[in-house]
């Protein structure tokens, strides 16, 4: 089957929207340049610069300085500038999703529900920002009242991934915006574009144009290492790999730099026999298939009970066969490339140590060819523990499926990873969903349903997978630090 057709006007506009972007935001005379690449095509799309650990301290020395006169403004001033951030991302919604779809791959459809997402971030938070924080309380032993507040921490140095780059970028500069930081921004050096863009719209909005300072490398050891040994950091936001995110915990010792890790997975999705069949497949399609599975929540290990096994293999095996594999600029696409040539060599090894394990490979396995960074959407049943998919989190759209006897064996086998971020627990009994739901040893349950992510919600997980909050009130108090008055009171107790 030959691969959909690109349209011929959705690339030219987005070879448009690519060409419209500031590239070096920065401005420092920068002459090293690196290649971001279409993963559809392996073409290069853009060539931004390759900033050196000594940029990133200018444009940290900018930050920091204008985070000072920042944090001055009022709370309303903030959440105005955010709102009308908010609808000047709408507003350009295609020509953000253009650049996420060449830059990262995804079809356009996900790529416009990305932009709309991260914008929630944004119009989240600029409510936020008018929420009250603090609190009055008396001295339980009398003689004085407790107040406590809350202020803007400091500068923040803020690390993305690729595989989201437009709501990984707004989840962390959005909340420090609404609370008076200022803040250097690396994105990944295989999706930088997008968060160009999203840092032109918020200066257009009204956000000072030193206050985020968006800096691309591909030097990120010497970047974060510099960044982390200036005392001037008073927060770091990771979201990556938990061997990175290590390294930066061990570099915010020094100086003692709040952390917040966003970090590797391992999701369990659980099917118990009293699942609805149809909610169950639907479910467990998009909890693994959503941004093509690479995705940090992603169902990574799917669990099924055995009565109900056969039947949900079955079903899910032909939801995944309807999968459409493309370009994401074609009509009817529904997955697009992965993000690079050894992301593709992971799978066919993933694959191949699984099917000589004993494991059933029911759908794909291999990747097609021709040029781009193409995967087939592949299902392997009866994956035992031994293999490699097993253990390791699959960051694309190969799904694992093994067995479970009872409750006590799938929680079992749910729970024996280091990793704690997400899982999926799929019941009609509402006491059986919720115990289920209680011993699973992660941040985040979706219950019944594929996605957990909500702006509304704290993002975030257990063990390996990291700590702190994104979202919701909690993501906010990350950029904040509580300072507590003790007044003393003349008329309070004894």
């Amino acid at each position: 089957m030959m691969p959909p057709s690109i349209d011929q006007q959705l690339l030219e506009r987005s070879e448009a929207a690519l060409a419209s972007v500031v590239l070096d935001r920065l401005d420092l005379g920068t002459t090293d340049t690196f290649e971001v690449r279409d993963p559809a095509t392996e073409r290069v799309i853009a060539t931004p610069p390759d900033h050196s650990a000594d940029d990133a301290l200018v444009a940290l020395d900018r930050a920091d300085r204008a985070g000072a006169a920042w944090a001055r403004t009022t709370a309303r001033h903030r959440s105005d500038v955010l709102h009308r951030a908010y609808g000047m991302l709408i507003e350009q919604r295609d020509r953000l999703a253009a650049v996420i779809t060449r830059e990262m791959g995804k079809p356009l459809a996900e790529a416009l529900g990305e932009v709309q997402y991260a914008a929630d971030y944004v119009r989240w938070y600029a409510e936020e920002a008018l929420r009250p924080a603090g609190g009055y309380r008396e001295n339980p032993v009398g003689g004085s009242t407790i107040l406590t507040t809350r202020g803007p921490i400091g500068t923040a140095l803020l690390i993305t991934p690729w595989n989201f780059p437009m709501a990984m970028a707004t989840r962390k500069i959005a909340p420090a915006i609404a609370v008076g930081c200022g803040a250097v921004v690396k994105p990944a050096a295989l999706t930088p574009i997008t968060t160009l863009v999203v840092a032109e719209i918020f200066v257009a909005a009204g956000v000072p144009e030193e206050l985020v300072q968006v800096v691309t490398t591909t030097r990120a050891g010497a970047f974060s290492e510099a960044l982390m040994a200036d005392p001037r950091v008073r927060k770091v936001s990771f979201t990556g790999s938990t061997g990175v995110g290590s390294v930066l915990l061990g570099q915010a010792a020094k100086h003692v730099i709040k952390s917040s890790m966003e970090l590797g997975g391992n999701a369990p999705l659980l099917v118990f026999d009293d699942a609805d069949l149809d909610r169950a497949v639907e479910g467990a399609v998009i909890a693994k298939l959503r941004n093509g599975g690479q995705s940090c929540v992603a169902a990574n290990r799917i669990l099924v009970q055995d009565g109900i096994a056969d039947a949900f293999v079955e079903g899910f095996t032909e939801r995944m066969r309807e999968t459409v594999l493309g370009n994401g600029l074609a009509e009817g696409v529904t997955l697009g490339p992965v993000i690079d040539d050894r992301a593709v060599a992971n799978f066919s090894r993933f694959v191949e140590d699984a099917v000589s394990r004993g494991a059933d490979l029911r759908l794909g396995g291999s990747a097609p060819e021709g040029d781009g960074h193409f995967f087939e959407a592949t299902v392997l049943d009866r994956v035992p523990e031994s293999a490699e998919i097993a253990q390791t989190e699959i960051f694309g759209p190969v799904a694992s499926i093994a067995r479970f006897r009872d409750e006590a064996d799938g929680i079992s086998r749910a729970n024996a990873t280091p990793f704690g971020l997400a899982s999926y627990v799929f019941s009609e009994n509402i006491d059986r969903a919720f115990d289920v739901a209680d011993r699973l040893d992660t941040g985040m349950v979706g219950i019944n349903q594929g996605i957990v992510s909500n702006v509304a919600a704290p993002f975030g997980g257990t063990k390996a997978s990291g700590l702190g909050r994104e979202g919701s009130s909690e993501g906010l108090e990350e950029y904040q630090e509580i300072r507590f008055y003790n007044l003393a009171r003349r008329s309070a107790g004894s």
